[in-house]
């Protein structure tokens, strides 16, 4: 015992009140009872949570960093997430905005196996950015997201997933789904002359995981995704364990469900073992700021201990004359993926639509912007 975690909360008080709250909040996520129940001299020392800064950010808030015991952690990515904000997240003024990791925890999750130098080899890109699409709407059969990835991949994308909500409905069976789109990337891809990944998305209990691991693998399939906060951050942290050789795109669903920042599921899907998350880009459908977008895509690429980089994957209702913007902000160190917007290209001309993605990402100029 003895290293501890810092967690930092915004928090909605009174001056006069909040060294007092933020000592309830330090309790709370630490021992979950008061001070006089507390006997023992070493969990005083060593476990209760300890208020470590309160900074007044006007309006009736504050930020509060509380340094948390490592040893209440173990190794456990649920628990983790549980230490940090289980309670507290029921306390509708408390959000939690940024995490620091001490070593010792870095250690023990391990952040990426591959990382973003793998997912360039593993598509022979360099010096760029790299492409990727999406297979939807939800509904289609397998035959049907087979047809679309042979003509992403035709169309030279380095990666085409599953939607995040294509599971295995009777209409698209994950087993038929995945032997269907895999044998038809791998088709698109030699027309093309380009290596293109197909990424399956998982979902189930862990004992589903486990088969549709093994039947992705039976394909030939090393790239998967899978929504941590559906299927479980303690789930993901076990797959990541088990299958060193896989890389994980982490889908950030259910990651607004919570008064928990952005970059803080930045930080722990990376810590987790994310090779690449995606994440909804300023100027789409959803809500972030470009100052989110920015502080996310640093927290995963930025060096943290001995982690490897996490590649961030802009998405949410890119298009393709966004390109160049998007690419000037995020660098060519990351991932765009454009979905719905190739997909509504008018029939027939998927394939080149995809090209044209495909040629803006390689041929992008960023000049004295990188």
């Amino acid at each position: 015992m003895g290293s501890r975690l810092t967690a930092r909360y915004r928090v909605r008080g009174e001056a006069s009140t909040i060294e007092h709250r933020a000592f309830c909040i330090a309790l709370e996520q630490s021992v979950e009872v008061t001070l006089e129940a507390v006997h023992s001299p070493t969990i005083l020392s060593e476990i209760v949570g300890r208020v470590d800064e309160i900074e007044d950010r006007g309006d009736g808030w504050f930020d509060v960093a509380i340094g948390l015991a490592t040893a209440t952690i173990g190794a456990d990515a649920g628990q983790l997430v549980n230490m940090l904000f289980g309670n507290s997240s029921m306390q509708d003024d408390v959000h939690l905005v940024d995490i620091e990791i001490p070593d010792e925890l870095c250690a023990a999750f391990g952040g990426p196996r591959q990382g973003s130098d793998a997912l360039r080899r593993r598509v022979g890109a360099r010096g760029r950015a790299l492409t990727a699409s999406a297979l939807k709407p939800q509904g289609l059969a397998a035959f049907e997201l087979a047809a679309l990835a042979f003509q992403l991949a035709s169309g030279g994308a380095d990666f085409v997933k599953d939607d995040h909500g294509i599971a295995d409905q009777a209409y698209s069976p994950f087993a038929e789904r995945v032997r269907a789109c895999a044998a038809a990337t791998r088709k698109g891809a030699a027309i093309a002359g380009h290596t293109t990944r197909y990424v399956p998305s998982l979902s189930g209990a862990f004992q589903d995981l486990e088969r549709q691991v093994a039947l992705a693998r039976d394909e030939g399939i090393d790239t998967i995704m899978v929504a941590p906060m559906i299927i479980g951050l303690s789930n993901f942290q076990a797959l990541r364990q088990s299958y060193p050789d896989l890389a994980f795109l982490a889908h950030p669903a259910m990651i607004g469900a919570a008064r928990i920042a952005p970059l803080v599921h930045a930080k722990l899907f990376r810590l987790l073992g994310a090779d690449a998350f995606i994440f909804p880009s300023y100027g789409g459908r959803f809500g972030y700021s470009t100052q989110t977008c920015a502080g996310m895509a640093d927290a995963l690429r930025a060096p943290w201990k001995t982690l490897e980089a996490c590649l961030p994957v802009p998405a949410g209702g890119m298009t393709l004359d966004r390109v160049p913007e998007i690419l000037d902000f995020y660098g060519p160190e990351s991932m765009l993926l454009i979905g719905g917007s190739l997909l509504a290209s008018p029939r027939g001309t998927l394939t080149a639509e995809t090209g044209k993605f495909v040629r803006a990402v390689a041929e992008h100029d960023y000049g004295s912007k990188q």
